[in-house]
């Protein structure tokens, strides 16, 4: 059996663990939100306006890619371990650490997103007289949204998801838990976990409507991809 006795027991108290203790989960679950808010925020600024700027160029294919790989490669350990020699313990190592792992699927995307639009389209905008940024404003950003949200989400799960392990670090939130099975036994250890899942499910479920609220009824759902585009875009 995959589950005896005591597994059972051990899943059934930790989600006791959750109903005995709502409030300090819920104080170490608005700290993980902080900390990964503000990875994911300093992720997309540098990544979503680079990515954007390399695609309405149509430059910049292979730095895009690479970053999502490397962006997958690096164990969120390293680098925290690593900035912790520069910035030392607390949130700003750790929000740092945590926005490089951020900036890979969201450079990529935002990239794919304008590089892979349909020519014809940008093409038949300047046809109208559109100027660059017009056509960067008007077609390609609005046809690129999906894809350029789907980055996101990406990025904001794998952000919520690692941010427990900025804990060894003092990056606070409910990896302080998880990581302290001594006070908190395995019971807490697993509700801290099972918290952890309903941030990074929330997250995504949240992105995804922000994702249809700001996009035109009449596109979303639709992709204007050119020819060649959709073999890199299975790397995303």
């Amino acid at each position: 059996m995959i589950f005896d006795a005591a597994s059972t027991h051990t899943f059934v108290e930790a989600f006791r663990f959750i109903g005995d203790h709502p409030g300090f989960l819920a104080h170490k679950a608005l700290e993980t939100l902080e900390l990964s808010g503000a990875a994911l925020g300093l992720g997309a600024a540098v990544a979503l306006p680079l990515g954007i700027a390399l695609g309405h160029f149509h430059r910049g294919a292979n730095l895009a890619i690479g970053a999502s790989i490397v962006g997958r490669a690096l164990p969120s350990i390293v680098l925290i371990g690593v900035f912790l020699t520069i910035l030392g313990f607390g949130f700003v190592n750790n929000m740092v650490a945590l926005a490089v792992l951020a900036t890979g699927p969201m450079l990529t995307n935002a990239y794919e997103g304008i590089d892979g639009l349909e020519r014809d389209v940008v093409d038949a905008a300047r046809g109208m007289g559109m100027s660059r940024l017009q056509i960067l404003g008007r077609v390609e950003l609005p046809l690129a949204t999906p894809l350029i949200f789907t980055g996101v989400r990406v990025a904001a799960v794998t952000v919520v998801a690692t941010a427990p392990i900025a804990a060894i670090a003092g990056g606070g939130g409910l990896g302080d838990v998880i990581v302290n099975q001594a006070s908190y036994r395995l019971e807490g250890v697993l509700g801290a976990a099972y918290c952890v899942m309903v941030l990074s499910a929330g997250s995504w479920l949240g992105l995804l409507a922000l994702q249809k609220a700001i996009t035109p009824r009449a596109l979303r759902g639709s992709r204007v991809l050119g020819a060649g585009h959709q073999s890199r875009k299975e790397l995303l």
